[in-house]
Parts: structure tokens; sequence; C-alpha cells
């Protein structure tokens, strides 16, 4: 049991729940493409191009957004649990969104179709999962995750 000392302050809270939030839509993403649903398609129409080189990604690369987006929303649940095993889930997350990235901007062929949009989206979902990255670890040097 822990004593009052190492009780979190509300934005731990905050920070946890906004990021249980962000982590399950990246979920609900994974769910959309990997099953490819009339949403996931709806999101094309007008680029039929770009949705059959999505659709056409290797094993490998779908696994990965799997590690990432699982491995980031059990991060947030462990770390609203205040476990220490938020620390390690969410470092597997940020390295399997740094892949994810890398592969999108130098190894397929889907930048060509990318805009302001796109590389904003790609830079805000790699500055946040190392957000949590160093927000978990500060969360276990106070002592808030045991």
């Amino acid at each position: 049991m822990t004593d009052s000392t190492n009780k979190p302050n509300a934005v731990f809270w905050v920070v946890g729940i906004l990021a249980l939030v962000w982590n399950a839509m990246g979920v609900n993403a994974y769910v959309q493409q990997a099953y490819d649903t009339e949403g996931h398609r709806a999101q094309f129409v007008d680029k039929p191009e770009l949705l059959e080189l999505t659709n056409n990604l290797p094993s490998w690369y779908t696994a990965v957004f799997a590690i990432a987006v699982f491995a980031g929303a059990l991060g947030c649940i462990f770390m609203l649990m205040r476990k220490k095993t938020a620390n390690f889930l969410l470092k597997l997350s940020f390295a399997a969104v740094l892949i994810q990235t890398i592969n999108n901007l130098f190894f397929t062929g889907t930048r060509e179709f990318y805009g302001a949009f796109e590389y904003s989206m790609l830079a805000a979902i790699a500055v946040i999962a190392f957000f949590l990255v160093k927000y978990a670890k500060k969360a276990t040097a106070n002592g808030w995750l045991s």
C-alpha cells in the first residue's frame, strides 16, 4: 500500500485518461484497417491508389501497427493502475511507432499522397508516444507507479 505522500496529482490522472483515449483511437484505427471496414475505405474515397497501397502493406507492418497501439493502450491502463509495467509497454509502443514512422516516410509509396495533415499526424503520434515514455518514467521516479 502506498502512503499519502506518493499519491499522484490531478495532472497525472488527466494525462493518463487523455493518453488512454488517444491510444484507444489508435486501436480503433488499427481494427478499422485490419478488418477493412466501410469506415476505413471511406477515408480513401478520393485516393483509391492510397487505399490499394494501405491494403497491401506487408504483414510485419500490420504487426508493428498492432504492437504500437495495443502496447500504448495497455501502457496507459497500467499507468492508471499505477503499475511500473506501464514503462515497458509505453517504451515498446514508442519503438513500434518509430518503426512505423520511418517506414511510412522512407520505404512505402504512401508518402507521395501525404499533405500537411498526414505529416502532422506522423509527428504528433511520435511526439505523444515519446512524451508518454518520459511521463511514465517521471511518474515512477515520483513514486506514483510501483
